[in-house]
């Protein structure tokens, strides 16, 4: 499809994706505005795919691909990179396009100043893991909320001490709501 692509005069980007540690290339049209949505002809490992894209609201995208429907919320405040969670299941990941990341670099991206741990989508708190004052490692959990009949936990985005709390069990939370901040 790539060669395909070309004949037609598509303008395309490249990307570089680190999903659980395997790296991957994709191709996106650069003509698709993210708040659009629609169908989008994308080639990722050199395999053509297409994808029909539907932005519902800011970090939120339905995604059907093959027939398969897929809800994707994106995670900025998972840690070192950033997450996507896929119909409840967290995966980390990386994207390498130094053209388009320049003026995102250190926004919320270093070790510095406090981070935030963010509900990734809607759901119940049922467990709190940290309480104020607590020291923490990256990536050990601090909270679990439940959403869509699964258990997610949270994991701290960085070394530090828990700086706030900001949910109790049973508290219901939003796409995007804090739920404990790392100093």
């Amino acid at each position: 499809m790539g060669a395909g692509w070309a004949s037609r005069g598509v303008a395309r980007v490249t990307i570089w994706l680190e999903m659980d540690g395997r790296s991957q290339r994709v191709e996106l049209p650069t003509t698709w505005a993210a708040g659009e949505g629609g169908l989008l002809e994308c080639v990722v490992d050199g395999v053509a795919v297409t994808v029909d894209a539907c932005v519902l609201q800011a970090g939120v995208m339905s995604l059907v691909i093959a027939g398969r429907q897929y809800r994707c919320v994106l995670d900025e405040a998972a840690g070192a990179g950033q997450a996507v969670v896929v119909d409840g299941r967290r995966y980390g990941f990386e994207v390498s396009d130094p053209r388009s990341l320049q003026g995102r670099r250190g926004v919320g991206g270093g070790a510095d100043g406090p981070r935030a741990v963010k509900a990734p989508m809607p759901g119940r708190v049922v467990r709190v893991l940290v309480e104020v004052g607590q020291d923490v490692v990256e990536q050990q959990g601090v909270v679990v909320i439940e959403a869509m009949k699964m258990q997610n936990e949270l994991k701290a985005p960085k070394s530090g001490r828990v700086g706030r709390v900001a949910v109790g069990v049973g508290d219901t939370v939003g796409a995007g709501d804090v739920l404990v901040v790392v100093e």
